[in-house]
């Protein structure tokens, strides 16, 4: 386990701001403590420097996972956020979709929302700007990206796609192998 390099702080605060923009800060400068990012294994973990202090001590062969995986990094370097960072995210969230109940299992299972399952949209959202998608009782439920801008939602079809899947709470069952490990 070791710090990112500027490279990979870059690319990782890059996608982080596209979903929760200057409040990455709130993240690293917490008032119960302060919590860093390390890397372990192309993964990227979210951890108190409590708790890291205590994993120095454990081989990095045997370690699996600590603290919260935020992501991974693929092999091309691009970073790719993981679920488990979405009770991370979604207090400090800016831009924000609400599903309709009829939506919602459609989106769990790992499809796109269409305008005909938008519930409401946050105001001044940009097209392919990071949203967290939440139910109707402001329940997060994952993260997309809008592939249309608020204004544009108003006046699209019903069956126009408004926003793009990125991660959803479904993916615990269904990709609970490659999760962690």
């Amino acid at each position: 386990m070791r710090p990112l390099t500027d490279e990979e702080t870059k690319i990782f605060f890059e996608k982080l701001t596209k979903y929760i923009g200057e409040n990455v800060r709130l993240l690293v400068d917490r008032p119960d403590g302060a919590y860093c990012f390390r890397l372990h294994r192309d993964r990227v973990f979210y951890i108190s420097e409590k708790l890291l202090k205590h994993a120095v001590s454990i081989d990095r062969d045997h370690l699996m996972s600590i603290g919260t995986c935020f992501g991974k990094f693929t092999k091309t370097r691009k970073f790719r956020l993981h679920i488990t960072a979405l009770d991370y995210l979604a207090p400090y969230a800016q831009y924000k979709i609400w599903l309709k109940p009829t939506a919602e299992q459609q989106f769990v299972y790992g499809n796109h929302i269409m305008k005909s399952g938008l519930g409401r949209i946050s105001e001044s959202t940009a097209k392919y700007q990071g949203v967290i998608v939440y139910n109707m009782a402001d329940i997060p439920l994952g993260f997309g990206v809008a592939a249309k801008a608020t204004s544009e939602c108003r006046h699209a079809e019903p069956m126009a796609i408004v926003c793009f899947h990125q991660a959803d709470v479904g993916e615990y069952i269904r990709a609970e192998d490659t999760l962690v490990g």
